[in-house]
């Protein structure tokens, strides 16, 4: 029998469709791949805090055994009733939530002005006032320099120990000086043709094209003002009314911890000793993390726009 010669075309045309075969395949398997290793990543990000979930939500002996993963096994709200049993936690929410919003917006407003300021290069001190405050994120008088500090301006014992310390950040400062040089120049030049004056442009073209990055800014201060407890404990332990509500979840905890290694220590959070019975410090400490971590969860979803844009500034040069 005759061989049967294949001839160069359809050689060519059966590599061709060789080809376009692994060039249909490589997308699918790429995309599977990415796809499950997306989940995967969800998953180990997301488990914690789920865990603690499962945790605040079970009973506190229970809790002692372990193997705790995706549901609680004994259903319990007395962690949560354990936590507000004291009715000084509402007030210090409420300090929290102030401290907090005031904290953001001033460090915000003051915080854009300064970094405009220094952003204009016909400023002739920018440079060492900008250097000055570089200064302050390497060096730092001190804890008790600084209480002293606090006891001199008379703010010590008062609600404004929590908001005036907080009202400028040189970090911040530099990362949206850094965007406002993103901002065309023509746009301010246009503006000062018109007659507008430093503050009408300001508050006019600057502030509204910095939301990006100032949505950036205000999440990091207000995660940080919600978070802080150290402060209370140095400036305010003294006066129960301007307790904050990180500082009052932290004396819970720690009298939890106490009552449970010795059970004749009373509660100075208002726990009774039955319900201290109930709980552990692991429990505890649980539902804590759950109530401080609701508020900040609460607002991130509407400022993730944002923050994803913000995150971006200084990475892309045209």
């Amino acid at each position: 029998m005759a061989n049967q010669s294949i001839s160069p075309g359809h050689a060519t045309a059966a590599a061709v469709n060789r080809r376009m075969g692994r060039r249909k395949l490589e997308p699918i398997l790429f995309n599977t791949f990415n796809t499950l290793f997306m989940i995967f990543l969800v998953i180990v990000t997301l488990y914690p805090f789920l865990n603690t979930i499962v945790v605040s939500f079970n009973a506190g002996n229970d809790t002692i055994r372990g193997g705790l993963y995706w549901w609680p096994r004994q259903f319990t709200l007395q962690n949560y009733k354990a936590v507000f049993a004291s009715g000084t936690i509402y007030n210090a929410f409420g300090i929290s939530v102030a401290r907090t919003l005031l904290s953001t917006v001033l460090n915000i407003f003051l915080t854009t002005m300064l970094a405009y300021t220094l952003s204009r290069k016909e400023y002739v001190f920018r440079k060492p006032i900008t250097l000055i405050f570089i200064l302050t994120m390497y060096f730092n008088a001190g804890l008790i320099p600084g209480y002293f500090l606090m006891k001199d301006l008379h703010l010590i014992n008062t609600f404004w120990v929590y908001v005036i310390p907080s009202m400028m950040s040189a970090f911040n400062m530099i990362v949206i000086r850094t965007y406002i040089g993103t901002i065309p120049e023509s746009l301010i030049e246009s503006a000062r043709i018109d007659g507008a004056g430093d503050f009408k442009i300001f508050w006019r073209i600057i502030f509204p094209l910095c939301k990006p990055v100032l949505a950036t800014i205000a999440l990091f201060v207000a995660v940080g003002a919600w978070n802080q407890w150290f402060d209370a404990f140095l400036y305010t332990s003294s006066k129960q009314e301007l307790s904050t509500l990180q500082y009052e979840l932290m004396k819970l905890i720690s009298s939890s911890m106490n009552a449970n290694s010795n059970p004749a220590v009373s509660n100075g959070a208002g726990m009774t000793q039955q319900s201290i019975s109930m709980v552990t410090p692991l429990s505890i400490r649980a539902a804590v993390t759950v109530v401080a971590s609701v508020p900040i969860l609460l607002v991130y979803p509407f400022m993730q726009k944002y923050f994803v844009v913000g995150l971006n500034v200084g990475s892309v040069k045209e």
